[in-house]
């Protein structure tokens, strides 16, 4: 039996938020699972964010091709205007050694080096 979820983006947003209660759960408590900030489950809301699409999805026992059709392909791929982008940041990237455990995730003096070449 195929859920009638809808298709309004409003709509859709209570629907999951309603089915996941009903569930036993709740956004807060899938961002805890995941172990991201609460708005990075509530950007799905807003754009396609596949990793978290997916999270929802599978909390609801449904495909993401269900709840966000105009976000999939029928393949079950996410539908990517950037579709070379990774969903998740490697930890074999280069520049990602860069920054070691105690650096900011600012890039303000980077920025002021490079302001000064220029």
């Amino acid at each position: 039996m195929k859920p009638d979820i809808p298709r309004n983006p409003h709509q859709r947003w209570e629907w999951i938020k309603y089915q996941l209660r009903s569930k036993g759960s709740s956004l807060s408590r899938l961002a805890g699972e995941l172990e991201v900030s609460g708005s990075a489950v509530q950007l799905a809301k807003y754009v396609p964010y596949p990793r978290m699409e997916r999270a929802i999805a599978k909390k609801l026992a449904l495909a993401p091709t269900q709840i966000w059709p105009e976000r999939w392909n029928a393949d079950g791929t996410p539908a990517r205007q950037r579709p070379n982008r990774a969903e998740k940041r490697s930890s074999t990237n280069p520049s990602s050694r860069l920054h070691s455990a105690q650096d900011s995730d600012s890039n303000a003096i980077a920025h002021r080096q490079l302001a000064r070449e220029a």
